[in-house]
């Protein structure tokens, strides 16, 4: 798993000739800044990647002193702790880069997707709305929400008008399409959610897509 930034998308050409939509993320390196061990962590080993490295004089003095006691030359802007398996294959100051990742690996991209605002029924939830001519007077509008005497109440789950996106996502099984260890990038086929510049964490899928199978 590795932090990084979403820098835009932009397409790739295999050998066939046919263009690949890719999505370019600068992801690393981070460094181990803490292990926190089973136990004291609700059942579950977890690293703390620290991501985008700080000046002094910005990084605030309990940031500066946490990255110290891990080893680490300077405080990082974003500290996240990913699950692992395996504590004892990580250290204290050890730097991941994107190298730990190669061409045609499955990932799942997790980020915050785009805040689009309150919104109505037509564009939160896709309503078809009522005619539009004629004086119908019903437009986009949500219609009815429930009945009036039985149950008294509107249901709950009811699709109706409110804040649309800034939603934590998640997308499963993308392929990596290029590494680029050098320059801290790596290129994945198709869209991730959020903006340009988005921070989004990688990590390698938790679900192994398998080939379908022909009934018999």
């Amino acid at each position: 798993m590795l932090l990084g930034r979403k820098l835009g998308m932009t397409q790739v050409f295999e050998d066939s000739g046919a263009a690949i939509p890719v999505t370019v993320i600068e992801a690393g390196p981070c460094v181990v800044l803490a292990k926190k061990p089973a136990a004291q962590n609700g059942g579950h080993d977890a690293v703390q990647l620290g991501f985008e490295p700080m000046k002094d004089k910005n990084a605030p003095k309990p940031q500066r002193g946490h990255a110290a006691k891990a080893g680490a030359a300077q405080a990082y802007r974003f500290a996240r702790d990913m699950r692992v398996d395996a504590l004892d294959a990580y250290e204290l100051g050890q730097e991941l880069t994107v190298a730990m990742f190669e061409k045609g690996q499955a990932v799942d991209v997790i980020a915050t997707s785009k805040g689009k605002g309150f919104q109505g029924v037509i564009r939160r939830h896709g309503h078809h709305g009522g005619p539009a001519s004629h004086g119908s007077m019903f437009h986009r509008a949500p219609g009815g929400i429930g009945a009036s005497a039985s149950p008294s109440r509107v249901l709950k789950r009811r699709a109706m008008p409110g804040h649309m996106g800034h939603q934590r996502k998640t997308i499963q099984n993308l392929k990596v399409v290029a590494v680029y260890p050098e320059q801290n990038l790596v290129l994945i086929r198709g869209a991730v959610p959020g903006p340009s510049q988005a921070m989004v964490v990688i990590r390698p899928t938790v679900k192994v897509k398998r080939p379908k199978q022909r009934a018999q």
